[in-house]
């Protein structure tokens, strides 16, 4: 079983927020996040949480 991680992904065009849960996928997270809802699916910031 795989241990879920807390996500928080920032747009930077428009400021809005997100947090998600994911799961360790190769190297990086996958939460299946795909765009803002501004359109935004490129300029964004992602931190992990290592409490959870």
């Amino acid at each position: 079983m795989e241990a879920r991680v807390k996500v928080t992904i920032r747009c930077n065009v428009c400021g809005e927020k997100f947090v998600l849960r994911g799961r360790r996928d190769k190297g990086g997270i996958d939460t299946g996040f795909k765009q803002c809802i501004c359109n935004n699916s490129n300029d964004l910031d992602i931190e992990e949480h290592t409490a959870y």
